[in-house]
C-alpha cells in the first residue's frame, strides 16, 4: 500500500467541500469574557463605592448623543463593506479557534513524505482534508505553479492581504475610539446649556451639572473599555494567525522543494512558543523515527 493511501486511510471518511468545512472548530473565548466581566464589575463597584446610585448614571440623552454620534462618525469615515467586515470581526472576538501548531507541523511533515515518494500531484486528495483552510489553499497552489518563486510570491501576497485587512478592521475601531470622548464632551455641553435654562433653581442646577458630565463618562467608557481594547484584541488575533500562516507557508515551500521530513520538522519548530517547546520535544523525537 502506498504512503499516500496509508495516510488517507487514517483520515475521517467525510470530505469537506468548502473552506468553512475545514476551518478549526470555534468555542467561546473564556479569557475574553473574563476580561469584559472584570472591567464591568470593577467600574460598577467603583461607582457604587462613591455612594451614588447606579441609576443616576443611566441618562438616555447622554447614551443617544454618545452612542449615536460615534456610530454616525464610523459610518461617515468607513465604507459600508469595510464597516460590515469590522463588525463581523468584533463578533468573532468572543469565539476562539484552537490551533495546535505541533499537530499542524506533523501534518505538514506527513504531506512532505507523500510528496517525496509520490510527487506533488498526490497532494490533491490530501488538500481537501487539511485541518487548516490556509494549508488547504497553499497545497492546491503548490500543485498549480512551476517555480518556487511563483509559489512564494503568491503565498506572501496572501499573507500581506490578510494582515492588511486585520489592521484595517482594528483601525476603524481605533478611529471611533478617538472620537467617542469628544462626542461625550459635546453631550456635556448640551447638558450644561440645559442647566443654564434652570439657573434660577439651585437644586436643578446641581442635578443638571452632574447629569451633563455623565455624557463625558459615557464617551470615555465607550472609547477605553470597548472600542480601543477591541482594536488591540483584533491586532493580537491577527498577529497570532499571521504566525500560524507563516508556519504553513514555510512548510509548503519546504514541501515544494522536497526537503527531508526531519529537516522540515526542525525548521517549523522555530514557530513554536517557548512555553510549549519542552512539551513537544518528546513528540518530535518520537516522530523523527517514522
Amino acid at each position: 500500500m502506498s504512503t499516500s493511501q496509508v495516510y488517507l486511510n487514517a483520515l475521517p471518511e467525510a470530505k469537506p467541500t468548502t473552506m468553512e468545512d475545514v476551518a478549526p472548530a470555534r468555542r467561546l473565548d473564556v479569557w475574553m469574557l473574563a476580561g469584559v466581566a472584570i472591567a464591568a464589575i470593577a467600574t460598577l463597584v467603583g461607582i457604587a463605592a462613591t455612594g451614588v446610585k447606579l441609576t443616576y448614571f443611566f441618562q438616555p440623552t447622554g447614551v443617544l448623543i454618545v452612542v449615536g454620534g460615534t456610530l454616525g462618525v464610523m459610518i461617515i469615515t468607513t465604507p459600508r463593506a469595510a464597516l460590515g467586515h469590522s463588525a463581523r470581526r468584533v463578533a468573532e472576538l468572543f469565539l476562539t479557534a484552537s490551533v495546535q501548531r505541533e499537530s499542524l507541523i506533523e501534518e505538514i511533515v506527513s504531506h512532505t513524505r507523500v510528496v517525496r515518494s509520490k510527487g506533488l500531484y498526490a497532494l490533491e486528495p490530501l488538500a481537501a482534508r487539511a485541518s487548516n483552510p490556509f494549508l488547504s489553499e497553499s497545497l492546491l497552489m503548490a500543485m498549480d505553479v512551476r517555480e518556487r518563486s511563483e509559489l512564494q510570491s503568491a503565498l506572501e501576497n496572501k499573507l500581506r492581504l490578510k494582515e492588511r485587512q486585520g489592521e484595517a478592521d482594528a483601525k476603524i475601531l481605533e478611529v471611533a475610539g478617538g472620537f467617542a470622548p469628544t462626542i461625550g464632551v459635546l453631550g456635556t455641553v448640551v447638558g450644561l446649556i440645559h442647566v443654564l435654562r434652570e439657573f434660577s433653581t439651585p437644586s436643578a442646577v446641581a442635578y443638571g451639572v452632574g447629569t451633563a458630565f455623565v455624557s463625558t463618562i459615557y464617551g470615555l467608557a465607550l472609547a477605553n473599555l470597548v472600542l480601543l481594547p477591541a482594536a488591540h484584541r483584533i491586532r493580537a488575533r491577527v498577529a497570532e494567525a499571521f504566525e500560524t500562516q507563516e508556519l504553513i507557508m514555510e512548510g509548503v515551500l519546504c514541501l515544494f522543494d522536497k526537503i527531508h521530513p526531519s529537516l522540515v520538522r526542525q525548521r517549523l519548530r522555530c514557530f513554536l512558543r517557548e512555553s510549549s517547546e519542552g512539551e513537544t520535544t518528546a513528540m518530535a523525537g518520537t516522530s523523527a523515527g517514522h
